[in-house]
């Protein structure tokens, strides 16, 4: 088992429409080639919004092969136009992280 952690800036011009989009469509979709939400959060640093996720994977394999069926799901393409052309950009900056366990974590 490994987890996911991903980081996305997000803009408060547009902060509702960005929460939106994800509860109502990413969620949802993502959830069709097994995407497991571990929990979803949102913080400021550095004078930044982030909107901030953890997913759970049984292996990166997995992991990967979902990520690019998502990428490639022309639903979730169709959504990010027109949220797009009505909000503007939603995100900038992404980070992600490949949470691997040590030999003596604790079982999450």
């Amino acid at each position: 088992m490994i987890h996911q952690l991903r980081v996305y800036e997000i803009f408060e011009t547009n902060k509702a429409a960005f929460h939106a989009r994800f509860r109502d469509h990413a969620i949802r979709i993502m959830k069709r080639y097994g995407f497991d939400f571990v929990a979803l959060w949102e913080t400021q640093t550095l004078g930044r919004t982030e909107f901030v996720y953890m997913l759970r994977w049984p292996d990166e394999q997995t992991m990967t092969a979902a990520w690019e069926k998502f990428m490639a799901d022309s639903e979730w393409s169709e959504i990010k136009e027109k949220t797009a052309a009505e909000s503007g950009d939603m995100v900038g900056q992404i980070t992600e992280r490949v949470l691997r366990p040590t030999d003596y974590s604790a079982v999450i």
